[in-house]
């Protein structure tokens, strides 16, 4: 080493740079240490104690969420598919798109305020989201890891995670249980309340809903009976009932006429039938929980999603056969689709055109304000 390196000069240069660094995992740490302090915000429940993860933990997460390099190929990450711009889900085509353009089964669902779902996907065939992360790692169509080992190798082989599941999981390193609990940590911090409803029901806030959403919630409460399955509690509200129910969306018997189809943000077109006939293959139906529970009464029946942020995580339904919030609210007055066995709490309800823009208006009230904080910080200062 130089003189020149050893003097006055070269000691302040290299500690500028340590500062610099230990600047940087600081805002890292304390960005994720914000989230995870931030509380449920106005309208939900007490979080759960599972959720009370550490700072550490929930920037690791937040890392592997971006990190393309957890698919096999290196092209897909998790955010993919959940982009935080697009309220964590995926506005630009009905089904998720898998590695290679693959088209999956179903609608990517947004991982907002995920904590607080007892049962996970929308066939709830996971109840824990350390263990969920671990199904689109390995599954062939989404990230296609030949096998955890594989990828935990890559991991260990990786500089940039040299240490970091050791620093964050008391000395264990990269394993099935320490990626999940990263991942999970991190899906923690996305809560996302407090909307202007919360600040009218519950923040005394009298003006922060028009008459027209105010009727809205009148209807959604009372003639339209969405609350049956979109539950408003006395102190709080999920919007889910988190059980599982027959509507009859996407199902065979589904009317198949014109389909709207996003094309980006803001941008959509229509498709007729003839011209969905010329490419659209007849798929086998999606049995949803019948596949998990292989009881006959949850044939077609999937779980019931919160509606929070709803109006930021079109399209909509399982598959996300139905493109607006209009369509949802025109599809269940006819009493959702002709399906047998469709869940006795729907029933066609005679809802007029004022009616149902109230419906729509009430929906979009439900956008939480801790939205754009939560964009940002997922967005800012992740590691290379």
């Amino acid at each position: 080493m130089s003189d020149r390196a050893c003097g006055p000069a070269g000691r302040r240069r290299r500690a500028v740079a340590a500062t610099a660094g230990a600047g940087l995992v600081g805002l890292l740490l304390g960005l994720a240490a914000a989230a995870a302090r931030a509380g449920p915000g106005l309208g939900l429940p007490p979080l759960p104690a599972a959720a009370a993860g550490e700072a550490r933990r929930a920037e690791l997460g937040r890392q592997l969420f971006f990190d393309r390099g957890l698919s096999s190929n290196g092209t897909m990450s998790c955010a993919m598919c959940h982009l935080p711009e697009e309220g964590f889900a995926s506005n630009a085509s009905r089904q998720a798109v898998g590695i290679e353009g693959r088209s999956l089964r179903r609608n990517a669902p947004t991982v907002l305020n995920v904590s607080w779902l007892s049962v996970l996907f929308h066939d709830g065939r996971e109840s824990s989201l350390e263990t969920q992360a671990w199904g689109p790692l390995l599954h062939p169509d989404e990230m296609a890891n030949p096998s955890a080992g594989h990828l935990l190798e890559r991991l260990r082989a990786r500089p940039e995670y040299r240490g970091r599941f050791e620093a964050a999981f008391a000395g264990r390193g990269a394993s099935m249980d320490t990626v999940g609990g990263a991942l999970a940590a991190y899906q923690r911090t996305l809560v996302a309340a407090d909307s202007r409803f919360d600040r009218w029901r519950w923040g005394g806030q009298r003006e922060a809903l028009s008459a027209q959403e105010r009727r809205g919630f009148d209807l959604f409460t009372g003639k339209a009976a969405c609350a049956r399955c979109h539950t408003v509690e006395a102190r709080h509200a999920l919007f889910t009932d988190q059980r599982f129910h027959v509507t009859g969306a996407g199902t065979p018997w589904q009317p198949r006429g014109p389909v709207v189809v996003p094309l980006a943000t803001g941008v959509q077109t229509t498709v007729s039938p003839a011209e969905r006939a010329a490419y659209e293959r007849e798929d086998a139906p999606d049995h949803g929980r019948w596949d998990i529970s292989q009881r006959p009464e949850d044939r077609f029946a999937f779980r019931t999603p919160s509606l929070r942020n709803v109006s930021r995580t079109a399209p909509y339904m399982h598959d996300g056969s139905l493109p607006t919030l209009q369509a949802v609210v025109d599809f269940y007055a006819a009493g959702g689709g002709p399906v047998p066995d469709r869940s006795p709490l729907l029933r066609p309800i005679d809802l007029d055109g004022a009616e149902r823009q109230a419906l729509v208006a009430f929906l979009k009230s439900l956008d939480s304000q801790a939205l754009p904080s939560l964009v940002r910080q997922a967005r800012q200062s992740r590691r290379p």
